[in-house]
């Protein structure tokens, strides 16, 4: 029985045991290339965005790795042969278990060797020169306010006026005599003397009156704001954007002349004007095959569009890299041939599936931005914010202000009318609104009818 028990142990021992060696892996290996950000060199090790996306794959599936750069420096080409070079070829001749790079999933690609789900989209997009800008347009000068902001300032402008007008009627310190005296701030005189205000350029005659004082001085606080952020505002955006450029797309750009154009030599982007039966990008093709304006590598096109002059064509992402480095580029918004950048094992490898499952959960975590966030951070943080069109709520407080200057002084306007009503009541004898009925009577309905008389005294005195 002991004999059996015994058996029995070191069967379960043995089985134990070639589980336990059954289930160690080798360690991957695995194939990079040197690329900003994707893969640099930090002393002997290897930092970037792929090396860390690296590290977050071996976490969520539990496997160790030996990573070494491909030893003729290119991403996989296939020759004439059939044969594969770069690191798709050593892939393919399984020197390398997995390689991890900008690798553009192409169909040609997809024959060689298994993709896993994209970890990052690009497409093609245009990397130029800040400075290369169009002529000015002919109501450059309003884009300092957004269209809602100015339609605010004329809405406060024919208020101010309006307010102009009705506090000079109301005010008998601005027009004590209504029956014989003409008032001089006539509407088109309240809407001159508050255009003038607004410009600087003073227009007479002033007002008289607390109330009337105390709405000009709020305009002309207004004003002053006003002209301040308009002045500001137009210097800082006069600097160029994406939206003043010459090119704005591929349209613009195969339908110019002034500005030279290339992209990488050899690169699926390359390919993709080749192949497409647009015109535009067959005639964009046409003319970097006749003019030869490739470029042997991504440095050499983003030292020749900060040269000027020239338009590199290039992946989104890495033009994105460029304008993050480089402060005086800029990336028109058109971006075309959208595609993913996926990691490459050899076909029918079971652990491909396991790393798009882990790439999806990476996206929907979030970790995924957060790499590119982290690799992608722009050095111009310092430079100073191009300055965009001021909305109404930019202004909002002196709107407010106004606003309260403006009913201040109609409020003042009728105390000083209710004043001077309550001090004739007392002499004529009548209730106080009574004698405030006429006088507001004699102030707007009488208005145009004493102006007449007023004007006919002064022909017959002529």
């Amino acid at each position: 029985m002991r004999v059996l028990e015994g058996v029995v142990v070191c069967t379960v021992v043995l089985l134990l045991s070639l589980g336990s060696c059954a289930a160690v892996r080798p360690d991957l290996t695995i194939t990079t290339i040197k690329q900003d950000p994707y893969t640099m060199s930090k002393g002997s090790q290897l930092e970037g965005y792929c090396m860390d996306l690296l590290s977050e794959l071996a976490k969520k599936l539990s496997f160790k790795y030996n990573v070494h750069l491909v030893k003729d420096g290119s991403y996989g080409r296939q020759d004439e042969s059939g044969a594969w070079n770069g690191m798709i070829g050593e892939v393919v001749r399984g020197e390398a278990d997995l390689a991890i790079a900008p690798l553009t999933l192409t169909a040609a690609r997809e024959k060689a060797v298994g993709m896993t789900k994209p970890f990052m989209q690009t497409g093609i997009s245009i990397l130029l020169r800040k400075d290369i800008s169009e002529e000015a347009g002919f109501f450059d000068f309003l884009t300092p306010f957004s269209v809602d902001t100015w339609v605010g300032i004329l809405a406060a402008y024919l208020g101010t006026a309006v307010c102009f007008c009705v506090v000079a009627r109301l005010s008998p310190c601005e027009w004590s005599q209504p029956q014989t005296e003409k008032n001089s701030f006539t509407l088109s005189h309240s809407l001159w003397y508050t255009a003038g205000a607004l410009t600087l350029q003073g227009t007479g005659p002033h007002p008289k009156a607390l109330s009337g004082r105390i709405i000009c001085c709020t305009w002309w606080l207004f004003g002053l704001v006003l002209l301040a952020c308009y002045f500001s505002n137009l210097s800082t955006s006069q600097g160029s954007d994406s939206n003043s450029l010459m090119v704005k797309g591929f349209e613009d750009l195969a339908n110019q002349q002034e500005i030279e154009y290339g992209t990488l030599s050899g690169s699926s982007t390359l390919a993709y004007f080749k192949n497409s039966n647009n015109p535009t990008y067959r005639k964009i093709y046409e003319h970097m095959e006749r003019t030869k304006s490739f470029v042997s590598s991504m440095d050499e096109g983003v030292r020749r569009a900060k040269e000027g002059n020239f338009a590199f064509i290039g992946e989104s992402v890495s033009l994105d890299l460029a304008v993050a480095r480089h402060c005086e580029l800029i990336r028109v918004h058109e971006v075309i041939g959208m595609r993913g950048y996926s990691i490459a094992g050899t076909l029918g490898s079971p652990v491909l599936k396991n790393l798009s499952v882990a790439i999806l959960q990476l996206s929907e975590a979030g970790e995924l931005s957060y790499l590119r966030s982290k690799w992608w951070a722009s050095s111009c943080m310092a430079d100073p914010a191009k300055a965009s069109s001021l909305q109404p709520h930019s202004l909002k407080g002196m709107f407010l202000v106004l606003a309260l200057g403006l009913g201040l002084g109609v409020l003042l306007a009728v105390l000083e009318l209710t004043a001077k009503s309550r001090n004739g009541a007392g002499e004529q004898r009548k209730s106080c609104c009574t004698v405030l009925s006429e006088e507001l009577s004699q102030r707007f309905r009488g208005t145009t009818t004493n102006e007449k008389r007023s004007e006919e005294t002064d022909k017959e005195k002529a």
